[in-house]
């Protein structure tokens, strides 16, 4: 029987323990302070990030997994007989993806299977778990790529932020910017579609895109079975495990995760987004 390993990068921000029970292998992005330069989830965690986020003069900046990063964990896996399934953060995102492929060429008799989630944060997470327990059950890398392409169709994530100000600095907002300039009281609500941030709708009060948060998440559930449920979270930790008290006495998941954002996740969304990632019918 084949060994599978599932890899993923730390923008899913999978809970630790959830990754030491299953055969995940998380690769770090980079985050850049100044002249310091950080392993996201590894040398800086997100309380500490948040802390220095408000007393830094300069911002901070991101850079995807190298394909040295790569290349290091395919070194160590593949002399384990491991055959490996990467489902990683959308190439519409990040250039992760391009670094694993630059890797996997390093590894010709290799079987490595690439799987791009056009997500983030749990909503990749939920796709790598998928992948995961099925490896764990003694699916082959085939069935396990089939599983997570699969579940990738039946996840979502949609969130509120403080501000655009981040996205839209980063460059990583697309429909969501025609929001920029309006009112100051407008609390715009966003989503991953398509593997980009777009905008979705727009409430007048930080409340009301809380309340707004757990309706979606209600709608786009309603008649599936099973489902699961995640917070994201940027050092908003009192409103997320609101979000997910609230969530599942409608929708009744099977599995409830409560997950931060990773410090580079957090660069670009900004101090104070939370929302709720889901996967429903599978």
């Amino acid at each position: 029987m084949s060994r599978i390993a599932i890899v993923t990068d730390s923008t899913a921000y999978i809970p630790p323990d959830l990754v030491e029970k299953y055969p995940i292998w998380v690769v770090p992005q980079v985050l850049i302070f100044g002249e310091e330069t950080f392993e996201d989830g590894v040398d800086i965690q997100p309380e500490e990030f948040y802390n220095r986020l408000q007393s830094e003069t300069v911002n901070p900046s991101t850079s995807q997994v190298t394909p040295a990063s790569f290349n290091k964990l395919f070194s160590e896996l593949v002399p384990q007989d491991y055959e490996i399934l990467c489902v990683l953060v959308s190439d519409k995102l990040s250039g992760t993806i391009d670094s694993a492929q630059q890797a996997r060429d390093e590894f010709p008799d290799a079987k490595i299977e690439i799987v791009n989630s056009y997500s983030i944060a749990m909503a990749l997470g939920f796709q790598v778990l998928t992948a995961a327990r099925a490896a764990e059950e003694g699916a082959t890398l085939t069935e396990c790529k089939a599983i997570a392409e699969e579940s990738r169709e039946h996840t979502g994530v949609v969130f509120a932020v403080a501000t655009l100000e981040f996205l839209h600095r980063g460059g990583r907002i697309g429909g969501g910017a025609r929001f920029l300039g309006t009112a100051l009281n407008l609390k715009p609500i966003l989503e991953i579609r398509d593997g980009r941030v777009e905008a979705l709708e727009r409430v007048r009060t930080r409340k009301k895109s809380l309340t707004r948060l757990v309706e979606l998440v209600e709608e786009r559930t309603a008649g599936q079975s099973p489902i699961r449920i995640a917070t994201l979270h940027a050092n908003a930790p009192e409103e997320a495990q609101m979000l997910l008290d609230e969530v599942s006495k409608r929708v009744d998941p099977v599995e409830k995760v409560f997950s931060e954002v990773s410090p580079v996740v957090g660069t670009h969304a900004g101090p104070g987004v939370v929302g709720l990632a889901y996967m429903a019918g599978i």
